[in-house]
C-alpha cells in the first residue's frame, strides 16, 4: 500500500473565528442590547424624577413657621405632619380630659434634662372643622424634677384647664421605644401620642393627630417649655442627588452587563473552535501514521 493511499483524509477547512462586533451585531444579541436600552431608559427616568425633586424651586419662606396658623390648616387628624410644617406655630382651642396626663422623661430643656407633663385635649369641634371627636397630646410644661412632674399631673388631673386656648408648636411624632434592660415598663421617654393614646380614656371613636402641640403656655405650675424655631430648610435635597446619581449608574450597568454578557459568550465561541481545532489535529487510535505502510 503506498503512503499515499493510507494518509488520513484532510480535515476541513477550518471555521474562521468571529469577531466581537460580529457577535454584538447577531439577532439575539441585539434584541438584548434593545432591553438593555429599554432598562436603562426606566433608570434615567427615574434618575430624571429623583433630580426634579432634589431642588425645591418653590421653599417657605423665611420664617413661616412663626405665623401662627390655626391647627387645621396645618395638620389633619391620623395625617403625618408634612416636613416643611413641622414646628409650626398654631392655635387651637379645647379643653383638657380628666385623668390622662402622663410624664415623659428624658425632656431636655436648654440643655437639662428633665420631664414633661402631656394631656390628652379634646379639641373644640370648630377648631378641628370637624363634629367626630378629636385629640391632640399636648406638652404643657416642663420641671427638672421628677415628683414636681407627677406632683402637677395629679393636680391637672384632678382639675383639667377647660376650654383653653393654646398656642404652640406642632411637631412630628417621635414614635414609642421599648425599654431598657431592667427599666420601668411604664416609663415612657417618648413624646408618641400613639403610645399615648393606649393610656388615655373614652377613646371609643376618636381622632387623633399624629402630631403633638409644645403649649406656650404652662400649667400645674410647671415651667413653660423651651421651644425653639426650627433651622430653616435648604431648598436642596442632597438625598434625592444621591438618588439620582445612583439611577444613573445603574443605567450604565445596564449596559456594562450586556456588553459582558455578549463578550462571554464571543470568548466561550472561540474557546470552543479552539478545541474543534485540536481535535481535528489528534490522529484516531489504531490509525498508522503518514508514510508507513
Amino acid at each position: 500500500m503506498s503512503s499515499i493511499d493510507s494518509a488520513p483524509s484532510a480535515a476541513p477547512a477550518a471555521a474562521f473565528a468571529p469577531t466581537l462586533r460580529e457577535v454584538m451585531l447577531r439577532p439575539w444579541w441585539l434584541g438584548m442590547l434593545a432591553f438593555a436600552l429599554l432598562v436603562a431608559a426606566v433608570f434615567a427616568w427615574l434618575g430624571q424624577w429623583q433630580l426634579s425633586r432634589a431642588v425645591d424651586t418653590s421653599p417657605p419662606p423665611p420664617g413661616q413657621t412663626e405665623q401662627v396658623r390655626p391647627l387645621a390648616d396645618v395638620a389633619e387628624p391620623g395625617e403625618y405632619l408634612p416636613e416643611p410644617l413641622v414646628g409650626q406655630r398654631v392655635e387651637v382651642r379645647g379643653s383638657f380630659v380628666a385623668d390622662d396626663f402622663e410624664v415623659v422623661s428624658s425632656r431636655f430643656d436648654r440643655g437639662e434634662e428633665g420631664y414633661w407633663v402631656t394631656g390628652q385635649l379634646r379639641v373644640d369641634p370648630e377648631s378641628a372643622r370637624s363634629s367626630d371627636p378629636t385629640s391632640l397630646a399636648v406638652a404643657v410644661g416642663w420641671t427638672a424634677d421628677r415628683a414636681e412632674a407627677d406632683a402637677a399631673a395629679a393636680a391637672l388631673d384632678a382639675d383639667p384647664p377647660q376650654d383653653v386656648a393654646l398656642t404652640g408648636r406642632i411637631i412630628s411624632d417621635e414614635g414609642p421605644a421599648l425599654p431598657g434592660r431592667g427599666a420601668d415598663p411604664q416609663e415612657m421617654t417618648r413624646m408618641s401620642p400613639a403610645a399615648l393614646l393606649s393610656r388615655w380614656h373614652d377613646t371609643a371613636g376618636l381622632d387623633v393627630y399624629r402630631g403633638y402641640l409644645t403649649s406656650a403656655e404652662s400649667f400645674g405650675g410647671l415651667t413653660a417649655i423651651h421651644s425653639p424655631a426650627p433651622d430653616e430648610r435648604s431648598n436642596v435635597n442632597w438625598l434625592n442627588i444621591f438618588y439620582a446619581v445612583e439611577w444613573a449608574v445603574f443605567a450604565g450597568f445596564a449596559f456594562y452587563m450586556w456588553y459582558r454578557l455578549a463578550k462571554d459568550a464571543w470568548e466561550k465561541e472561540l474557546e470552543d473552535l479552539e478545541d474543534e481545532r485540536e481535535d481535528a489535529d489528534v490522529p484516531a487510535a489504531g490509525s498508522v501514521p503518514p508514510g508507513r505502510d
